[in-house]
């Protein structure tokens, strides 16, 4: 298949963004407006908006699930990244390889969500989460159109409900979606004795924390005699 232009990716029958538009009503869920360069980012990730992927990067600048617990990307927008540049995606002139984990949101607490193409375990379209409690990835086991209902049905506050605490809604109110909490003692550590520290720090550098503590495969008791305490907190 060759390159396909911004008309060739919109013109398509039964597009995803109505029924996600209804699906966004919902009390807690906040859509950021796209971008103008919203059509650039469908581009370069060469979907059809038939589908939730293409519906979010151009309709939306992404979007804030659950009091902005959950960060769905789109198009960039308020400090957010968009789509194609988080996951390293250039223009299909430059021959971009579609990535084995395409990252499709965040946590405020720097948890990464991403489909499976083929880097995760599983089936290919699933969506994972790599948690920055355990620092593996767990699978959801649903694609990216049944996560959006999922997160916005009550599903996500089931799901990450033991990492919350009293009055996170008012904490996550007053940060922009560009950023995220760093807690210490890290979650990861086991070490939360009540005198938990969260400090607000950039999103994106939050969650690539995390992860390159994941793929090191370091102990985490070794982790913290190192003295890696978080993006942003001594």
């Amino acid at each position: 298949m060759g390159i396909r232009t911004v008309s060739d990716l919109t013109q398509v029958d039964d597009p995803a963004w109505p029924t996600l538009a209804r699906m966004f009503q919902r009390p807690g869920v906040e859509v950021l407006a796209p971008p103008e360069w919203a059509p650039e980012v469908l581009y370069r990730l060469q979907i059809t908006t038939r589908s939730t992927l293409g519906a979010l990067a151009l309709y939306t600048g992404g979007v804030l699930v659950d009091h902005g617990w959950l960060r769905l990307l789109g198009g960039g927008a308020y400090g957010l990244p968009d789509l194609a540049t988080i996951n390293g995606l250039g223009t299909p002139e430059e021959g971009a390889v579609a990535p084995q984990r395409l990252v499709v949101a965040f946590d405020v607490l720097g948890g990464t969500f991403a489909v499976n193409g083929g880097g995760l375990p599983g089936p290919l379209g699933d969506v994972h989460y790599f948690a920055p409690d355990t620092l593996e990835w767990h699978v959801l086991g649903f694609g990216l159109g049944a996560f959006a209902e999922w997160a916005v049905s009550g599903g996500l506050s089931e799901y990450v409900a033991d990492l919350r605490w009293p009055g996170w809604v008012d904490d996550l109110e007053a940060l922009p979606p560009s950023q995220g909490l760093s807690v210490y003692p890290p979650l990861w550590s086991g070490q939360g004795n009540g005198s938990t520290k969260r400090s607000p720090v950039p999103l994106d550098g939050l969650a690539a924390w995390h992860q390159e503590l994941g793929e090191r495969m370091t102990p985490f008791a070794d982790a913290a005699a190192e003295g890696e305490t978080g993006p942003g907190v001594r």
